[in-house]
């Protein structure tokens, strides 16, 4: 199977998700948001795509036309009904091809603090595994969602009511990012250095140390959370390809 993921800069990666893509053998390729076209993969999309973060507004059209790009492919993939995965940037892109608003969070939303509600685990089943006891997550956004028509509200924080929905079963969006491991955030600290400086309250080593405190317990439940999800949707395609 073929796994495309799409990235908007390059220190935010597959992250932790990566080896459960090896381990179930899919074949990853890594497309460039700004640099290679997208469009290619009308017509010829993949087994599974993941949609990856960035420090721009799925609202930036005009600056960014690339955006439009990915929403094409998104809605004939979400049309056909094909397993998808998006990570901040990458959700609010879901949420945008299923015809929802993203906007203005009421504030942003950057470092590690727990999903305070999550339901309808019958949707999803793997999001439980994030809501363990002393499980913080990583969140870095300042806009959010809407929960589109027919998707599934999943979770919410205390500062951002959509974290997370669930849409036919088989696309995952995600406002928080379960796949940030500590080494890989040492290059969002400098990658993200303009925002965190400019931020009220925020500070590298603020953040390092919350990264310290917080990170090897995401990481342990976030492997439960992609196997779990990753057997899901390969599941699914298993028994949709006997069935036909």
């Amino acid at each position: 199977m073929k796994a495309v993921v799409i990235r908007h800069v390059a220190f935010e990666s597959l992250g932790n998700i990566e080896q459960h893509l090896i381990n179930r053998n899919f074949d990853i390729e890594i497309m460039n948001a700004a640099q290679n076209k997208v469009t290619h993969l009308l017509g010829n999309q993949p087994d599974l795509l993941i949609i990856l973060g960035g420090p721009i507004s799925v609202n930036d059209i005009e600056d960014y036309p690339f955006i439009a790009d990915e929403l094409e492919v998104l809605r004939q993939r979400l049309t056909l009904g094909l397993p998808t995965l998006g990570i901040c940037l990458g959700g609010q892109l879901i949420a945008k091809a299923l015809g929802a608003s993203v906007h203005q969070n009421n504030s942003k939303e950057i470092g590690w603090g727990p999903l305070t509600t999550i339901k309808n685990v019958d949707y999803c089943p793997a999001i439980r595994h994030l809501s363990a006891e002393n499980t913080n997550v990583l969140h870095w956004h300042g806009e959010t969602f809407d929960i589109p028509a027919g998707a599934v509200h999943l979770a919410s924080t205390t500062k951002c009511k959509n974290q997370a929905f669930v849409f036919q079963g088989n696309t995952l969006a995600l406002q928080f990012h379960p796949e940030a491991t500590a080494s890989d955030l040492e290059d969002w600290f400098v990658g993200h250095t303009a925002e965190i400086t400019s931020t009220d309250g925020l500070s590298v080593t603020q953040l390092r140390r919350e990264t310290r405190e917080n990170a090897d317990t995401l990481n342990e439940a976030a492997q439960s959370f992609w196997s779990e999800w990753f057997d899901s949707i390969t599941s699914s395609q298993k028994a949709q390809v006997a069935y036909t």
